[in-house]
């Protein structure tokens, strides 16, 4: 299974593979059975891993390791715990923290997927102005917590809903609203408290 999917679009939601209990207990006995679960989350976990480490060869490299992982661990999910989904993204969050945690210092969001909506010839001013704004944002998400980029990642990158976020981060699900709330509020007033310095 090869991972490389730089340009993977989030989908319309995190649904269950239909009979995907069927297709988990397949899986346990017959690991080629996996590979339909793979292609059905490999964006979502792309596109978290993606927004979390920022780069895509990086993001590629912690999908494989968190689809690896899965296969091998199959046989201890316990679908009456948590649906498969949250068992995955569980997964994921520890490789990216590993990973985050072995490179000691600090990663952020990449928001790159919102600016390759450029035309085939952009227009040299336009480019500039988006690489300007693309870099006043990575600025301004450097000073999120990790928290913070964690939930804003499993909402943007991966499409979750507050009540998934909850409980896949032990949060409340009122918390997790509140967060985003205020972080999305925090890069917005940063970034025209910004606008405004520079004229």
């Amino acid at each position: 299974m090869s991972v490389s999917m730089r340009g993977a679009t989030l989908g319309n939601s995190l649904a269950a593979y239909p009979n995907e209990h069927e297709l988990v207990a397949r899986a346990v006995r017959k690991p080629a059975a996996f590979a339909v679960i793979y292609d059905h989350y490999f964006p979502r976990i792309y596109n978290y891993a993606r927004y979390r480490v920022g780069d895509p060869s990086t993001a590629d490299e912690i999908t494989a390791r968190v689809f690896e992982q899965a296969l091998a661990k199959i046989g201890s999910y316990q679908p009456e715990r948590a649906p498969f989904s949250a068992w995955l993204f569980g997964i994921a969050r520890n490789t990216v923290n590993q990973h985050l945690r072995a490179k000691r210092r600090r990663n952020w969001i990449s928001f790159d997927l919102l600016f390759d909506r450029r035309s085939v010839h952009p227009d040299p001013e336009e480019t500039l102005i988006q690489n300007e704004m693309h870099e006043e944002l990575m600025d301004v998400l450097v000073g999120l917590s990790d928290r913070e980029r964690d939930i804003l990642a499993l909402k943007f990158a991966s499409g979750m809903t507050n009540r998934r976020i909850a409980k896949l981060t032990g949060l409340g699900e009122s918390n997790v609203s509140v967060i985003l709330y205020r972080t999305i509020r925090k890069l917005r007033d940063e970034l025209r408290t910004r606008e405004s310095d520079h004229g």
